[in-house]
């Protein structure tokens, strides 16, 4: 074996040192280029509660029920204080979250039942097909409302993998599916939450090397509301706020899942609702805290959600956003954030929040249409919201009875409950706005008729409000 002088090995450690330089600067080059990846393929996890009130959380007011998870999403990331779903009830207010645009545009005016034969149309473009231009893994667990049969299932609408129930749990035949089959045909509603936990943990464990979008759409907290025996009788408002302090322990395990496999600082979490509480359910049914009325309503009880928003790495701890937004305004948002160019063959009535997210400026536009089925019923612009004459409702099992009234207009920076009608001092500042509200309308353009048609031969909508009141 020939033995190397000094000289000589100083002279191949010398000749090394361009080759090693270089080797470094492309590992250097590399690791950018994926942290930027990374950076610009965020996973998302998006968390809808089903009927939940204004006032049922501790970040938006709540002091009988403790949610300390869902107040840290709002303290470590952006709460939302005027916030809104396209709807007052559950299947419209889901399809305008899924394709970002009003669900009068899709005919889905109100809610599909066992017996119908409809759904959302194939043809709308969901939050699923969109992030699949950048090749997500997405998923679904829990209540999907936009028509049970096989060709409008989740899978058929871009996600990969679904595991829930397909309509309300207040329906008929009740039954977990998983994909395109039904699985179990007794579901216990007292392990609702904690099944569909599971099910999320397994998706996120499953995806951990890839991008994801996770749509988590509890049944909970709408009636008939379950908790499952380790959260009976801990909270102070009786069986709601049980069933709120389990949903909120979800939230927990999956933030620590998240965090355990070291995603959470380049995760999107967003925990909202699809519309108002359900307040002919009385201690059923929560609350709409500091608004009036709530879900089957116009009033801002029924169509403003609780919303709060975290993503670790790029939006700041503590901010509250009290402008105008909406549940359509995600999907631009996503679109924008993971850089992936808007349908043009569409319109998209949601606009794009990322500016709010990442503090660089306000959302574009201060305008919203409230709709009762297919009923333009109100309109906001900024801090003004003028409602139209309503002829009341007596009330039945299934809706508050409410009163009817004439024109109404309210300052809601200064009068969120909607308790002082300023219409008669400001009848110009109205018919203003009235004539703002029918240019927006008529901007829709011609609207299809209603998909929601059934046989009317199913009542099980109420069965469990049929007991309920015997």
């Amino acid at each position: 074996m020939k033995m190397a002088y000094p000289s000589e090995v100083k002279y191949v450690l010398q000749s090394d040192i361009p080759k090693l330089m270089v080797t470094l600067l492309c590992l250097l080059l590399f690791f950018q280029a994926w942290a930027q990846h990374k950076d610009s393929t965020p996973n998302i996890v998006f968390i809808f509660a089903d009927d939940l009130g204004y006032g049922d959380l501790g970040c938006f007011g709540a002091t009988d029920i403790k949610t300390p998870n869902i107040d840290r999403l709002a303290q470590e990331g952006i709460k939302f204080t005027d916030f809104y779903s396209a709807s007052s009830v559950c299947s419209p207010s889901r399809a305008a979250l899924l394709a970002g645009r009003y669900p009068q545009r899709m005919g889905i005016n109100n809610v599909f039942f066992p017996d119908s034969f409809t759904g959302m149309a194939q043809s709308e473009i969901t939050l699923a097909e969109l992030v699949k231009e950048k090749k997500y893994q997405t998923g679904i667990i829990g209540k999907w409302h936009l028509g049970h049969r096989e060709k409008f299932l989740p899978l058929q609408q871009g996600f990969d993998h679904y595991f829930g129930i397909p309509y309300s749990n207040d329906m008929s035949s009740v039954v977990y599916m998983r994909n395109n089959e039904v699985v179990d045909y007794h579901v216990d509603q007292s392990q609702m939450t904690k099944t569909y936990t599971e099910e999320a943990l397994s998706f996120i464990e499953k995806n951990k090397d890839n991008p994801f979008f996770l749509y988590v759409a509890h049944n909970m907290p709408h009636v008939p509301i379950h908790a499952s025996e380790d959260f009976k009788n801990t909270s102070q408002r009786g069986l709601y706020g049980d069933v709120i302090e389990e949903l909120d322990w979800s939230v927990g395990q999956i933030l620590n899942r998240l965090e355990s496999l070291r995603l959470l600082d380049n995760t999107i979490v967003v925990f909202t609702s699809d519309n108002g509480p359900w307040l002919v359910m009385e201690e059923y049914g929560g609350s709409a805290g500091i608004l009036r009325e709530g879900k089957q309503f116009t009033f801002d009880g029924g169509m403003r959600v609780p919303t709060v928003a975290m993503w670790k790495k790029r939006v700041k701890p503590g901010i509250v956003y009290d402008g105008l937004a909406t549940q359509m305004d995600w999907f631009p948002t996503f679109a924008h954030l993971l850089d992936i160019p808007i349908p043009n063959d569409r319109e998209i009535d949601g606009s794009d929040i990322s500016a709010v997210l990442l503090q660089s400026g306000k959302r574009m536009g201060n305008t919203f249409l409230f709709f009762d089925g297919s009923r333009l019923q109100a309109f906001r612009e900024g801090k003004w919201k003028i409602k139209k004459p309503y002829k009341g409702t007596k009330g039945s099992p299934w809706q508050k009875p409410v009163a009817a009234h004439d024109t109404l207009l309210f300052d809601l920076s200064k009068d969120p409950g909607e308790m002082k009608n300023l219409y008669q001092e400001n009848k110009s500042l109205a018919l203003e706005l009235f004539s703002k509200m029918e240019q927006e309308y008529r901007q829709l353009g011609p609207l299809p008729k209603s998909l929601i048609v059934t046989t009317g031969k199913d009542n099980s909508h109420f069965e469990y409000l049929k007991g309920k009141k015997e």
